[in-house]
């Protein structure tokens, strides 16, 4: 893969966060009845990032969990065709039972991921309210899902890839765009 830009550096990427985390404070009138809940990868470290700025601004921390959405994938026997799924368990903190959950994910594409988010949350329990925040909106959706939070609109075409990386995964923070 050739890397054809840098769309968000570091800094861009903390303001983009600190500014989901204002709209989710002000949508919710604060954050008394609010999860976070981030997908597995990266979105759990987003959701993580979130949380701890939304504990600056408001003074009291919100609960984060972690969703494992591996076996909810409707392309579950494409990715694993010579091999077992690897999961790695959801880890949701405190009951969702009405409370207004946040999916957290760091790019929204086709919608497949988040749906599936949808479907592991609800076998989780019955929550008052589902949000989605990310990062990155890159487009050419095949659901109908739109997220309720976004950092960067990224409109890209289908022959290009978007490219998160973090620092507690990757060394560093940015997102780039690549030729496939």
């Amino acid at each position: 893969m050739n890397q054809k830009a840098l769309v968000l550096d570091e800094q861009a990427i903390q303001r983009a966060l600190t500014r989901i985390a204002h709209q989710i404070i002000e949508k919710n009138k604060g954050i008394e009845e609010c999860v976070l809940v981030g997908i597995r990868t990266r979105g759990i470290f987003i959701a993580r990032r979130l949380a701890v700025k939304i504990e600056e601004i408001e003074g009291n921390p919100i609960p984060v969990g972690e969703l494992d959405i591996t076996l909810y994938r409707d392309d579950l026997t494409k990715k694993t065709e010579n091999q077992e799924p690897l999961v790695k368990g959801s880890d949701i903190p405190v009951d969702i039972t009405d409370k207004n959950v946040i999916l957290v994910d760091d790019v929204l594409y086709t919608g497949r991921t988040v749906r599936a988010g949808l479907d592991a949350i609800m076998d989780v329990g019955r929550p008052a309210a589902i949000q989605l925040a990310v990062l990155v909106d890159r487009g050419h959706r095949e659901l109908p899902i739109r997220a309720d939070y976004v950092g960067k609109n990224i409109p890209t075409s289908s022959l290009e890839k978007i490219v998160v990386e973090l620092a507690e995964v990757d060394e560093f923070d940015q997102v780039s765009i690549f030729d496939k």
